[in-house]
Order: C-alpha cells, then structure tokens, then sequence
C-alpha cells in the first residue's frame, strides 16, 4: 500500500504517515526507545507522501524558468503547478497572487518591504516574532503594538479602538496569528478581518500553526494575505507562501533585486540601466527558485486535502483531550491560556510545573522517556512574560534559562503535535508528566552552554 493509499483510505485507523516515526533514540537510563516527536510547532515531520513525491521528482530536477532543455521545462511547469496547488489549498481569489518565500518570517518581511509609505500596522503583543518584528524596519512606517485580550471579544474591541482613533487616514494594516505558537488558541480571524475593513484597514494572517490543523479559505474569510511556512506543513525546511492581494507587491520595488525579478535590463547612455520588473510573483521571487521546497509544499498541500481536515480535526480534538485531561490530573501543572481552559484550540499546549525549571523538565522527558518538547520562550517573549504575569525586565531567553534547575525561571515546556502523532506518543508523554512530578527525575542533570542536559559524569 501506497502512502497516499494509507493517507486516505478510510479504513485505515492511523495517523498520516511521517518520516522518523520508526526512529530509536537512547535513554540515559538504559535501552532505546521509538522517538515522540512532540514538537511539531517548531517544525513538523515531513510527510512520508511529499517525501516520496520530491523523491520521484528529483532525477528530473532543472532550472526554473532558465532553460529550453525537458528538464527545465518540466521543472517549470511543477513549480507553476505548484503555484495553483497552494491557491486551491489556501481558497484564494482569481487575482490574488501566490509568492514563494522561504518561511513565514520571510513572508512577512516581504510585506513589510511592501508596505506604501506612511502606512500604520497594527500588531497585538501575542504574535510570534516573525509577525511581530519585522514592521520595525521601516522607518517610514508607524507601528501600534496591543496589548494582549483575555477573550475574542476583548481582542476585536481593542482592535476597533485602535482604528478609530488612528489619525491620518491613510494605509493600514493589522497583522493577527490565526493560532497561537504558544497556547494554540484559536484566534477570532473572520471578526477582526470584518473590524480591519470596517476601519479601512487591510489584514494579514499569520497561519504558521493554523494551516498544518485547520482548513484556511482566503476568499471566505476576505483576509488580505496570509503567510505560512513548509516545515510546519509537514515539508521540508526552507520554503514558505505569501499569498494574497496583488496591487502592493505589483507597486513596490521588488524584495531582491536580480535574475527572475526583471522583465528586461538595458544600458544608458549615462553609464546606468533601466530596469522593467514583472507585475507577476515572479517580481518578488529573484534568483533561482527552490523548486524542491515548493513542490514539497504542494505535496502537502493535497496531501492533507486527500486526506480530509474534517478527519483530521475530530482526531486531533482527540489527542488534544488525552493531553488537556492528562495534565489536569496534575496540580502542580498549570496550562498557560489568554482565552481560557474551554478555548478552541489546535495541538499546541504551554504549561509550567511547580517546583521544576522548565528546561530541566523537557531535558528529562527526552533523556528518560524519548520524548522531544520544546522548552523556552518559544520567539514569542511579550505573550509568554504575559502568560506568566512577570515584569518586562524578568531575565528569561528561549531554551536558555539562567536558574538551575528547581529554581524559579523565566521559561515555560511547550508539547504540539497534529496529523502524523500517534496515540501512544501523546500517552507516553501523559505518564510521563505524572511520572516525573511524582518521583521526580531518574537523572541528574546540569546546565552547559545555557541549556540542561544529562551528568554523564
């Protein structure tokens, strides 16, 4: 059997097949274990299907858009194709275009490049970094950070309130996550699309952790852009999606200057040249284009399609639950949440334990029972310090906390997961928690290069 045929034949009980789901780590206890990849919003395991996929394609690998060669043109017309794939994933509109990028933070700097002159952005202090920062940068861009709500309703009130006293106007944008990389709450996108163009307002999603879990429609929802990255979409590392309106990216001076961004390129008399860049995608995609990372996303694309997100979701909500009522039967575990325990969210939880650094809590899952977490900040500083209720000069650095372990830090364990995670990951991961809070670690363990790891003496 295929691995498109186990992705959707209905009766098949397992999850979507992923790459390393056989691997065996060491234990510093003794024996090896099958791996639980448990880290998927840091990057997802590429599917066994787009694996497969950009295996078959690659003796027929060639230069996109450079060549009258077969391979060249072969290559051109699956990354053209790849293009409409990702379109009809997304539900975008007949004119929106789709950009290749190499992740969401590249996305999202390209937008921050194109953004008109004296345009105001507006960004709550929840996003992850890659939405958060790059607005920065412009010195001829004004951005307004708020603060973090503690309900939808809160979060389009105090979007709407931001609009209104906004003075001139003139261009502006509203940058939101579509779920959080830290709680993996859903957030209230159709709402505040519906605030931003009540106030003139356009809007970009951030959907890094909502297009691995959940169905996007672009035209339904009437956003403006959104951005995503391949490795959270269970491709691999170093391709991404800015898909969306086309009259900013048409009018701005093109992300990178070069090869594949121009339509012609002549001599001056004055020594210099003239350039005409395309209006297409291709303005902002300079250079050769990484037509492997684009097909794998395409691959995962319809993969996920194929496979149904109706599915997907009931048996995520699952494991979700398995994990939520897990860790409920802790009291010293506190889930970190803006909306609330009963918040929509997809496989993504952030807790803390009482009396546990959390680095030395996700070294010892990994090092005792084969389980890999995520422990830190988690590029989200402002929402984690808010989670935390700390003070904004509270030393704290992603995956590097200052105090040893047991002492109080500024750091938090994150578990996700999604469409490749078997049960028993999610239920080894479960008794472990219990275990270690219990009887505390097997291990002991010490801090080198900022990080805990097992004393191996």
């Amino acid at each position: 059997m295929s691995a498109s045929t186990l992705a959707t034949d209905p009766s098949v009980c397992s999850p979507l097949p992923v790459l390393g789901r056989d691997v065996l780590v060491p234990l510093v206890t003794g024996g090896e274990v099958t791996y639980a990849a448990l880290d998927y919003a840091a990057s997802a395991p590429a599917l066994q299907r787009v694996w497969d996929d950009v295996a078959a394609f690659a003796p027929y690998y060639g230069s996109v858009h450079r060549g009258a060669g077969y391979l060249s043109q072969l290559s051109t017309d699956l990354f053209e194709s790849s293009r409409e794939d990702v379109a009809a994933f997304l539900g975008c509109r007949p004119d929106d275009q789709v950009v290749f990028t190499r992740s969401t933070t590249d996305s999202l700097n390209l937008l921050a490049a194109v953004l008109p002159a004296g345009a105001r952005v507006f960004v709550f202090e929840t996003e992850h970094h890659a939405s958060l920062l790059p607005w920065e940068r412009r010195d001829d861009v004004e951005v307004t950070y708020l603060a973090a709500p503690r309900s939808h309703r809160e979060a389009i009130e105090t979007l709407e309130r931001a609009l209104a006293a906004r003075e001139p106007h003139g261009p502006a944008l509203v940058c939101v996550t579509g779920a959080s990389n830290v709680t993996g709450e859903l957030w209230p996108v159709r709402e505040l699309t519906a605030a931003a163009h009540a106030h003139g307002a356009r809007i970009v999603l951030d959907a890094a952790q909502l297009a691995p879990h959940h169905p996007v429609d672009v035209a339904e929802w009437d956003v403006d852009w959104v951005a995503f990255s391949g490795h959270k979409l269970y491709a691999p590392f170093g391709s991404g999606v800015l898909a969306g309106r086309a009259d900013w990216l048409r009018d701005a001076e093109p992300y990178l200057a070069g090869g594949g961004a121009s339509r012609t390129v002549a001599r001056r008399g004055d020594g210099g040249v003239d350039v005409e860049w395309h209006t297409t995608a291709a303005r902002h995609e300079a250079g050769s284009p990484n037509v492997i990372g684009v097909y794998a996303i395409a691959s995962a694309c319809k993969a996920l399609t194929e496979a149904g997100f109706d599915a997907l979701v009931a048996r995520e909500r699952q494991l979700i639950e398995t994990v939520r009522r897990g860790l409920a039967q802790v009291p010293e575990v506190r889930v970190l949440s803006l909306f609330g325990d009963d918040s929509p969210r997809v496989g993504v939880l952030s807790f803390v334990v009482d009396g546990w650094n959390s680095s030395h809590f996700a070294a010892a899952l990994s090092a005792e029972y084969g389980i890999g977490v995520r422990d830190g900040l988690f590029c989200a500083h402002p929402l984690v310090r808010t989670l935390l209720g700390s003070e904004p000069e509270d030393p704290g650095e992603c995956g590097a906390p200052e105090a040893a372990p047991g002492e109080k830090s500024l750091n938090a364990i994150r578990v996700s997961f999604g469409a490749g995670t078997p049960d028993e990951h999610v239920e080894r991961f479960v008794r472990a928690v219990r275990e270690l809070v219990r009887d505390g670690a097997k291990w002991s363990y010490r801090t080198e290069d900022g990080r805990c790891v097992p004393d191996r003496g």
